[in-house]
């Protein structure tokens, strides 16, 4: 029987990578998206079942949390990818974007990891928890403040989910920097951006993905961060 992997916020960029690589090493892959789009068909015909779920109010996460549990009866690893960029200015309201952040990245995982316990401790063996956390969780941002708070939160459940759930579970954060540029983005960014790490260099998601790969082959690491930043923390 194939071992099951959960990836929220799957159906594009780093999620989709992931997802990809772990559904040809023989996993069955169930991702989450928040919005529908046509490129979906595509992904669930390699295999990868898709569901829809909104981790923006405590409504949706409890929906998907009820969905688990009606379909999956053990769970090898979940990745918590699921994220929104949302930064601070004179047209948002500063609550709002602050709840909407920490709801998306810390307390829809944090709900998430409490509901499943038994899924993962289930596995024939020792389960994953991964925090797709960010750079700016130790650094902070000036424009986007709640956002990198979420984050900076995100990790730390990684501290406490990895006490609470050892020995059979571990649990880790990957925290990237710069890894892929957008389609709209000026060369004049890019040059300017790379520029902010040692390396100099824009990867790609093969980072990420070979990260989730050592995450789930380790058996000795747990409780920690991979940071993916190409030494911008030294500049």
């Amino acid at each position: 029987m194939k071992k099951t992997v959960i990836i929220t916020g799957g159906a594009q960029r780093l999620g989709l990578a992931i997802a990809e690589k772990l559904n040809a090493d023989g996993y069955q892959v169930i991702i989450t998206y928040r919005t529908p789009r046509t490129s979906l068909s595509l992904i669930e015909e390699k295999g990868i079942r898709c569901v829809q779920a909104d981790f923006s109010s405590d409504q949706g996460v409890g929906g998907f949390i009820d969905w688990i549990h009606s379909n999956v009866h053990s769970l090898r690893a979940i990745i918590h990818n699921a994220s929104d960029w949302i930064g601070e200015s004179a047209d948002a309201e500063p609550a709002q974007i602050f709840s909407r952040m920490m709801q998306i990245h810390a307390s829809a995982p944090y709900q998430i990891n409490l509901a499943i316990q038994d899924l993962l401790t289930n596995s024939e063996e020792v389960a994953d928890i991964i925090h797709m956390t960010d750079y700016v969780q130790d650094k902070g941002s000036k424009k986007h403040i709640a956002y990198a708070a979420s984050k900076a939160a995100l990790q730390n459940l990684t501290l406490s989910f990895s006490t609470k759930y050892a020995p059979k579970v571990k649990v880790n954060s990957i925290a990237p920097a710069l890894v892929m540029f957008n389609e709209h983005d000026s060369q004049e960014y890019k040059q300017k951006a790379l520029k902010k790490s040692l390396l100099e260099t824009c990867p790609g998601a093969k980072e990420a993905v070979a990260a989730v790969d050592y995450l789930l082959n380790s058996e000795y690491i747990t409780g920690r961060t991979i940071h993916l930043d190409g030494g911008r923390h030294l500049k």
